[in-house]
């Protein structure tokens, strides 16, 4: 995905959301990870995302702030099948000044265990009220892309990496868990008992972020590790 601090790479992890997918010409090294290949049966999924940290009910409109950046991220009551997984489309935007700069469509499943797993992501840049780039769109089972876990049911142990999705070269997102019981305070409210991670990708050496997930609530804050910007939860709509 692009260089920007949050935008819609917040919740993929990845959120969104949601860090980043980055090109590798022909130029730059590139590992493969041949190791990594995520056994996926659908029959190990849940139609609903209920993890305490990262729920996903339909109809729920997230608003973030931040960095320059107003993002919207709203779960949709649209679903996706990939690999044979039912996934939940989550729709976010991210405007500058009211103007749109990027248009995404993420892809989200829960396992049985409670782990949510992230599938994929159709995202889109915009300049002049036109498409720009579609850099960062990928989806697992195509051209080799894997799925990984963004918010695990049972915390790793600390600085314990996990990818959070795969695409040799394109899509690298890893995270690793920093902090439990962590307090946050945003303009929405004032958290407790949240779990801090830190988000990151080898295709970028400058993008490295901590992010906030608090029980009952999600994503609440972003925070650039290299400059301190915050992106602060400011708004949650209900169904």
């Amino acid at each position: 995905m692009q260089d920007q601090t949050f935008s819609s790479r917040a919740f993929a992890g990845v959120i969104v959301v949601g860090l980043a997918a980055g090109a590798c010409d022909s130029s730059d090294a590139c590992t493969v990870d041949a190791s990594y290949k995520p056994a996926i049966d659908p029959a190990n999924f849940v139609a609903q995302i209920d993890n305490p940290l990262f729920p996903l009910v339909p109809g729920t409109e997230y608003t973030y702030q931040g960095d320059g950046e107003t993002v919207k991220y709203v779960v949709t009551h649209e679903t996706k099948t990939i690999l044979g997984v039912t996934c939940v489309v989550v729709h976010d935007s991210a405007y500058v000044d009211g103007v749109l700069i990027e248009d995404t469509l993420d892809w989200f499943a829960q396992d049985k265990d409670g782990n949510v797993w992230y599938f994929g992501e159709d995202t889109k840049e915009y300049e002049g009220g036109k498409v720009s780039s579609t850099e960062g769109s990928w989806q697992a089972g195509v051209d080799g892309a894997q799925p990984g876990i963004v918010m695990h049911a049972e915390q790793p142990a600390a600085k314990q990496a996990y990818r959070q999705e795969y695409l040799a070269c394109e899509a690298e997102d890893m995270a690793e868990v920093t902090r439990l019981g962590a307090a946050v305070s945003v303009p929405f409210g004032d958290f407790s008992d949240c779990v801090e991670t830190r988000e990151f990708t080898p295709l970028e050496a400058d993008l490295d972020e901590a992010k906030f997930f608090c029980k009952g609530l999600g994503l609440a804050l972003v925070i650039n590790n290299n400059t301190g910007a915050r992106v602060e939860l400011i708004d949650v709509i209900k169904p």
